[in-house]
């Protein structure tokens, strides 16, 4: 992803001082509110709530003395480091392609493109024939490869296509981990690991090769976008038990949050689900059809979406210590249950 999303950034060109600026200081002059809306849905689409699984069953397989304070300590600094370099990978691929089509796209009409396809003897000119000429290119995957390849020649779009393929091999990859040992843990499957790995992964990727398989293309294309508000819908199962989790004394021990982590993490975490819920119901509002039925289905799943939420922050809230709350009985019997000090991370475990 890094070389073939590099390239186009390379071949591009973008003002780099303008890439610098918009780093620093996000903002767009005269972008109406859907505008916006999209530059907010990127949050849903590289802060992945399945990732958050899949880095803690990664650091729960390491081979690690936990018995040692000091190999503990020293085990964090190494995983923190390894989180850093993955996530600032990840920010300079979004750069690479952020600002390949802000630079290319912005404020381009279909005719415009539609007419360099024509100049350059595109074979793929028709994905903008039919399209109205005045208004704006509502880019997509698709589009967007077709408008590389008009306007820096067929290698762009070719690029740009096993660009996408590297991307959807690595979301696979981590949805299909994380999804395996989720289930692993539910499941409490004891099998041997490449029975594990089939049985798990089977579920994950064989739903998805039939959907993939009997759609087209713009179908494809237009899932991306509620991919990312489905995912902004499971950040608060993600972040929330998190926080709750690594602010317990009972399952941290001398590892346990910090006051000034506990506000930061809740303050980002509040922050991000925020966003994410305001573009999920602005999307909700605007794209779902206004029929009594599908509003009843919707009404019934958004009262269930906050009652969890209400049920995980509660759990978080008497993780961190909060004695009063066990006073009430529903609590005390629903909230607060018995937490497993080793997470199943014992010596068998490690030698199995």
């Amino acid at each position: 992803m890094a070389v073939t999303f590099g390239y186009e950034y390379v071949v591009a060109s973008p003002d780099q001082g303008q890439v610098l600026k918009g780093m620093f200081f996000p903002w767009c002059d005269h972008c109406t509110g859907t505008v916006l809306l999209q530059a907010v849905g990127i949050i849903g689409a590289v802060i992945m709530p399945h990732n958050l699984y899949l880095h803690s069953a990664l650091v729960k397989s390491r081979d690690v003395d936990r018995t040692k304070t000091e190999k503990v300590r020293e085990a964090n600094y190494y995983f923190f480091i390894e989180s850093c370099v993955a996530l600032f990978c990840s920010f300079i691929i979004n750069v690479f392609v952020v600002a390949v089509f802000a630079f290319g796209l912005f404020e381009k009409t279909n005719g415009q493109v539609y007419d360099m396809c024509i100049e350059n003897n595109s074979t793929f000119s028709y994905v903008f024939e039919t399209q109205d000429r005045t208004e704006f290119v509502d880019a997509d995957l698709f589009k967007g490869g077709v408008f590389l390849g008009c306007a820096f020649g067929a290698a762009a779009m070719y690029i740009w296509g096993v660009g996408i393929l590297a991307a959807g091999q690595s979301s696979t990859m981590t949805g299909t981990y994380a999804g395996q040992f989720a289930m692993e843990g539910f499941l409490n499957l004891q099998w041997s690991r490449w029975k594990r790995v089939l049985f798990t992964r089977t579920i994950a990727v064989v739903p998805t090769f039939f959907v993939a398989f009997y759609l087209d293309i713009n179908n494809l294309t237009g899932m991306n976008d509620l991919l990312n508000a489905v995912m902004s819908l499971q950040l608060p199962f993600a972040t929330i038990p998190t926080i709750a989790f690594t602010s317990n004394p009972q399952i941290m021990g001398e590892f346990v949050n910090g006051l000034a982590n506990k506000i930061a993490s809740i303050t980002l975490s509040v922050v991000v689900i925020a966003i994410n819920t305001f573009f999920v119901v602005h999307s909700v509002i605007y794209d779902i059809p206004h029929e009594w039925g599908i509003w009843l289905a919707l009404a019934v799943f958004v009262v269930f979406y906050l009652f969890m939420c209400t049920y995980f922050v509660l759990h978080m809230i008497v993780s961190m210590g909060n004695t009063r709350l066990n006073e009430y009985q529903f609590v005390s019997k629903y909230i607060k249950c018995p937490e497993a000090t080793d997470f199943g991370l014992s010596t068998q475990n490690f030698s199995s």
